[in-house]
């Protein structure tokens, strides 16, 4: 069987790989030096490594000049690309490059109905790499051997087993990466978040229907589908209208709210909207946070946060249309508003299915007014559609949680993660997550993204007995 490579993970049967790929054993390196007068020789000031140039002879049969025209837009739209894209060949198993192609497809050689030629492929990154290895840490400490000829880049992810301050890891040359604060003996460690309410849609009969002067009143029937909350039934009406409850919480001052869920309409046409509102023991609206489609032209998706009660377009929302509406069909949502002391924080991002978060927006604003400093007592949740438009075919929330917030003193260490949460050290991008979020601000001065050094590494998680811990990473070959 004939050999041909995958390029943009796009394979094409009828192109053939021919003998005589030209590629260097390994990238070429510059080095760099500075001659002083009087010295043999010179000083070596820094090396530098080229990228990589694959030839790839290869060869394709075709029936006629109109097919041999058709193959050649094929390749075309298949081989250029603005960025490098995976190259794997097929008698170099287990190997991925990164490459762009430089020559033309002009550059073919006819034969009756045999086409030929090369293809230059320009490696900028020079490295080939394995497929992705993952190792589970049997212990906190724990040892792993990097097969490459380079060192590699892990990424690390901590999944949180009980509260912790700070999260770090050290390999054997004492680098290592480190986020929060490793609390001193004689420092009170402080839980500065309380739980007051979380919702997965378990208990959501237990809560109460709205009333009129809430979001969108309520019609319709909410429900859970073992997966979410869910609108069995939106109800009837010229607006958006669905189920729409709330509950009852601890009266609390400084707050944090989190809702996540996935708002997907198939065809164009389909409407819908879920959120929270949340009130005060007065019955004065604090805020709202909303995920919503409102076109039935196009595929559009949208986020609004506001602060207090309707009173007209764009007025006190912190988060809308303006600043937030993205071209897309499907929507998987995390909201979180924040509130400490006059300070309002609002946060929305789309949730990739790795859990990293993509495109997120943050938004600020201190409140002067009284009206807007009502301590919280209700939360609310809405699942809507619009007027008769169509149903979307997904609008469901996945949790809500909310908490109460202490502000920590001077002499007083934090939590940071708390059980369930997943810290990820990305020292592939250079990034800090936890569920998802890029929490740089975290990270310890003296910290860096280390690499896995050629050969045997041991590494040390602390704090002891509190992780599950993994690690991935992708052998680099020259």
């Amino acid at each position: 069987m004939a050999k041909t490579l995958t390029f943009n993970g796009i394979r094409k049967p009828w192109l053939n790989l021919k003998r005589g790929r030209t590629k260097a054993p390994f990238a070429a390196v510059t080095r760099n030096y500075l001659t002083v007068p009087g010295k043999p020789g010179a000083y070596l000031t820094s090396s530098q490594v080229q990228p990589l140039v694959i030839n790839q002879p290869i060869y394709f049969f075709v029936k006629d000049d109109l097919d041999a025209l058709k193959l050649k837009d094929e390749l075309a739209s298949w081989l250029v690309t603005d960025n490098p894209v995976e190259l794997q060949f097929d008698d170099e198993p287990g190997r991925t490059y990164y490459a762009v192609v430089q020559n033309t497809i002009d550059d073919f050689e006819k034969f009756v109905k045999l086409r030929q030629g090369t293809i230059q492929f320009l490696c900028l990154d020079p490295y080939g790499y394995s497929n992705e290895i993952q190792n589970h840490f049997t212990s906190d400490v724990y040892t792993l051997t990097n097969r490459g000829t380079e060192d590699a880049d892990p990424i690390f992810e901590l999944e949180v087993l009980k509260p912790i301050t700070f999260a770090m890891i050290q390999n054997q040359e004492n680098e290592y990466m480190l986020i929060g604060t490793p609390a001193d003996v004689n420092t009170q460690i402080v839980d500065t978040k309380t739980l007051l309410l979380e919702e997965t849609g378990t208990t959501i009969s237990e809560w109460t229907t709205a009333t009129s002067d809430m979001e969108g009143g309520s019609q319709g029937t909410i429900g859970y589908d073992g997966a979410g909350i869910t609108a069995p039934s939106y109800g009837t009406g010229t607006g958006y209208h669905g189920p729409s409850v709330y509950k009852e919480v601890p009266l609390t001052g400084d707050f944090e709210v989190e809702l996540r869920g996935q708002l997907y309409t198939d065809v164009v046409g389909q409407t819908g909207r879920f959120g929270f509102y949340l009130f005060d023991d007065e019955m004065r609206e604090i805020a709202i946070m909303a995920a919503v489609d409102n076109s039935i032209y196009v595929q559009r998706k949208l986020a609004e946060g506001r602060i207090g009660p309707f009173i007209g377009d764009f007025k006190n929302y912190l988060i809308s249309s303006r600043n937030y509406q993205k071209e897309w069909d499907n929507f998987p949502a995390y909201m979180r508003l924040q509130r400490v002391g006059d300070k309002y924080t609002f946060y929305v991002t789309r949730v990739l299915g790795n859990g990293k978060h993509m495109e997120p927006l943050t938004a600020s604003w201190t409140v002067t007014e009284d009206k807007f400093r009502g301590k919280l007592k209700y939360i609310g949740i809405f699942i809507d559609k619009y007027g008769t438009t169509a149903s979307p075919h997904t609008n469901r929330i996945d949790y809500i949680r909310a908490y109460a917030l202490k502000e920590q003193t001077t002499d007083q260490t934090p939590y940071i993660a708390y059980p369930g949460d997943l810290i990820t050290f990305d020292h592939s991008v250079n990034d800090i997550l936890i569920n998802g979020e890029s929490r740089k601000d975290l990270k310890d001065f003296g910290a860096n993204f280390f690499k896995l050094k050629k050969g045997e590494n041991q590494l040390i998680v602390l704090p002891s007995a509190t992780f599950s811990t993994s690690v991935r990473y992708r052998e680099r070959y020259k």
